[in-house]
């Protein structure tokens, strides 16, 4: 606010102890606040306020988010209701009021919990997105962002990734302890899994040492009273301090009861928030007090974390904690770093461990007798895990465990080519009538010669292999949502190991399998750096939904209907043999250093909801269909226009034209593969993204000049050579190096040229 200007205070952000200061002070919602001076050097403010006037330092004053004329004329007004009579021209006087108080209806809510706890169930359940949810760590790699309503309030739902822990021990980890200190929520669902309650509480502990306003949602509780279990819910929450609801996201049970002690912690009208202190023993209290002394006069830091939570951060020696005190505290770092070590000295003395490990004995200890005081019983009706132990002794079978896996890729790939191949013919005759038509409507010259060769022809090419997307799909949908994959990632292990990779690294190369991009995002859930570069680098191998298109149009123009399964399983075995003997190459004479230990959840078997299922194939689906009427459509176009036209005009043979000639001058690059110049073009145009390979094709032609041996050569070139740009660009923005990102597209292109080159020479002298 500039030095004159009025505004009404919508809500007051931050911690604890600093935001109850400034709101006893009389920084209310819906109070009237206007600047009179700034001091000489800008700082502090003083403002009138309720009468009197009070001065702030421009740090604290960032916290209270107030609303302007100027904002109020900016948000749209309300359509219908008493709202909608209030305006500028009914109410002058009470605009702006009103106004800010609509804002205050506005709660930004972010949703935290352990992998697999059901938070993107209720993000898509609240809000109706989409977000995809998979039985296994590491679906959630991003924040996701939507919007709900409810009791008259407006809910801003943030999706952080799945987590264990608030530390800096992986990325996961540390983006969601980044995004509860800069985003500053006003709550935060804490989604419990209630069949793992001991384990996902220690989150919340965590939780509540950061001094934030929280909401516990007891998920799964169908299946908690199914098993038999009893816990005392008032109690639990009067322990903790924290409401905490039982829900079941695939029903729909407890979440507008969830969403009203959302509000009524938001207005803190909740009769079990409270401020609590998780007591740690008296002497990791003391070195707490002793660091806070410390911390608590500087204002970068207690409006950023509670102090409570630096100090105990200090004493478990977090890294990225001690950077952000060296940035902030200045001249008192020293002294605070100090007092850490003295009173980490004094808890190692006293306690006879280290005290990160005495602090968790003491989360874990509250944590026990909390649930005992609350009366937790777990039943003996039904143990959630007695039928999936029944299930991993076959599919994680010392012996059986690998001929299962890759039984289920071969039924995926053969279930795709022969159930998938009527709807394609109706859909490639349905594209052939629809070519003929258009032919047949219009008089001969460039606009005919677009729309048939270059829009049908091209996008036609590719859209007939929509069946194909989503059966595909469906298959991979049902072993995320399901637990397999986290089963899959567990007999992967041993050979990841051998690779000089992490076990974790098995989800993103499977994923890769859909798409390289959220992929190479999902290698964030892998605690070692090295593993998570060499993931990166290799995941291009995997043959992701773009180039499905390509490997279905050429294995079914060149190969038998019996060998078609066999060839594309093949495609599938050689990039992940390509991904082993590169990872072992990287990992031994290049990119070197330590591993971390494998663990990784294994949740139980859970079968999937026809709707979950069928939505995930849809969205798939979709995506597939934008691409048809975006990149796929502009690439058609230009293809056809560089097809058509020449040096001289309209080409009348297709080698004279701008493409033709493009591609005789890049043929000699090629002969060693047996690839024609049709070929060669579809390759470069394919850099954009792979379904602009067929659809190249679909325009250009050259398939009926190719002999089986140079397809197959062809199709291992698509498989191994440049990743498209999208990522390339996701390679870059996780390294954070354009270096890695050219590392990964010219050494695989490199790598493809000499596979394909070798495999035709080979084949040719036979």
């Amino acid at each position: 606010m500039k030095t004159g200007e009025q505004a009404v205070i919508v809500k007051v952000h931050g911690h604890g102890g600093f935001r109850k200061r400034i709101i006893e002070m009389g920084f209310i919602k819906g109070k009237a606040v206007e600047v009179l001076l700034n001091a000489p050097l800008q700082d502090p403010v003083k403002y009138k306020l309720m009468g009197y006037e009070v001065s702030l330092r421009r740090q604290e004053a960032e916290m209270i988010e107030v609303m302007s004329a100027e904002d109020a004329s900016q948000l749209k007004p309300a359509e219908s209701g008493r709202q909608a009579l209030i305006t500028r021209e009914t109410h002058p006087d009470d605009y702006l009021q009103h106004m800010a108080l609509r804002e205050h209806r506005t709660i930004n809510v972010a949703l935290i919990g352990n992998p697999n706890c059901g938070k993107t169930s209720l993000f898509n359940f609240a809000s109706g997105a989409h977000g995809h949810v998979g039985n296994y760590s590491g679906v959630t790699v991003d924040a996701s962002v939507a919007h709900a309503s409810f009791f008259g309030y407006e809910f801003n739902l943030t999706d952080l990734p799945g987590t264990y822990s608030l530390s800096c021990y992986s990325p996961e980890e540390l983006y969601v302890r980044q995004h509860l200190s800069e985003q500053m929520p006003d709550v935060v669902i804490n989604i419990i899994d209630s069949s793992n309650i001991e384990r996902n509480l220690y989150l919340t502990t965590q939780l509540i040492d950061m001094d934030l306003r929280i909401v516990g949602a007891l998920n799964m509780y169908d299946e908690f009273e199914g098993r038999g279990d009893k816990l005392d819910l008032q109690t639990l929450s009067t322990l903790f301090g924290i409401p905490m609801v039982p829900t079941s996201f695939k029903s729909g049970m407890g979440v507008k009861e969830l969403f009203k002690a959302v509000i009524q912690v938001y207005e803190g009208s909740s009769k079990e928030a409270r401020h609590l202190h998780i007591n740690y023993g008296h002497e990791i209290e003391d070195g707490i007090r002793h660091i806070q002394q410390y911390l608590k006069p500087d204002p970068s830091v207690h409006t950023r974390y509670s102090t409570r939570y630096v100090a105990l951060k200090l004493l478990e020696h977090d890294t990225d904690m001690e950077h952000f005190i060296s940035q902030r505290a200045g001249s008192q770092t020293a002294r605070i770093m100090a007092a850490r070590d003295k009173a980490s000295a004094r808890v190692q003395e006293e306690t006879a461990q280290e005290a990160e490990t005495a602090i968790m004995d003491a989360k874990y200890g509250f944590i026990n007798g909390a649930l005992r005081e609350a009366g937790f019983q777990q039943g003996t009706k039904k143990d959630t895990y007695r039928t999936t132990h029944l299930i991993d002794r076959v599919l994680s079978h010392k012996y059986l465990g690998f001929p299962i896996f890759f039984a289920i890729l071969f039924l995926m790939f053969q279930t795709t080519f022969v159930l998938g191949q009527y709807p394609m013919d109706w859909i490639d005759a349905g594209v052939e009538w629809l070519g003929q038509w258009v032919a047949a409507s219009m008089s001969e010259g460039p606009l005919r010669s677009m729309l048939v060769d270059g829009i049908i022809g091209g996008v036609g090419a590719v859209i007939v292999f929509m069946p194909q997307i989503l059966i595909l799909y469906f298959f991979i949908s049902l072993m995320e949502d399901s637990g397999y994959m986290a089963r899959a990632a567990f007999i992967m292990d041993r050979l990841m190991h051998g690779m000089g990779l992490h076990g974790k690294s098995f989800i993103p190369l499977v994923m890769g399998f859909g798409c390289n991009v959220p992929a190479v995002m999902a290698t964030r859930t892998i605690e070692s750096r090295r593993s998570r570069l060499i993931t990166m680098l290799i995941l291009p191998f995997m043959s992701c939904s773009a180039r499905l298109p390509i490997y279905i149009m050429i294995i079914g123009t060149f190969f038998a209907v019996e060998y078609q399964s066999w060839v594309m399983l093949s495609l599938y075995v050689m990039g992940i043999l390509m991904a082993v003997i590169v990872s072992k190459v990287f990992s031994t004479w290049i990119i070197k250093g330590e591993d971390t230990p494998f663990v990784m959840e294994l949740p139980p078997y859970r079968w999937p909801t026809a709707k979950a299922i069928g939505r995930h194939t849809w969205e798939k689906g979709k995506e597939y269909l934008k691409k048809m009427g975006g990149i796929i459509l502009v690439a058609s176009i230009i293809v056809w226009a560089l097809g058509y036209f020449g040096p001289k005009g309209t080409a009348q043979d297709m080698e004279q034209s701008f493409i033709g000639l493009m591609g005789q001058w890049i043929a000699p690059l090629f002969t060693l593969q047996g690839f024609n110049w049709q070929l060669d073009v579809s390759l470069i145009a394919g850099v954009g993204a792979k379904e602009i390979v067929a659809s190249t094709i679909g325009v250009l032609g050259g398939l009926e000049d190719l002999s089986p041996l140079a397809a197959y050569c062809y199709l291992l070139f698509v498989l191994l050579y440049f990743p498209c740009i999208a990522t390339i660009a996701a390679i870059k923005h996780e390294t954070n190096s354009w270096r890695w990102a050219m590392t990964a597209a010219v050494y695989t292109t490199c790598l493809a040229w000499v596979v394909s080159a070798v495999v035709y020479q080979i084949g040719s002298s036979f």
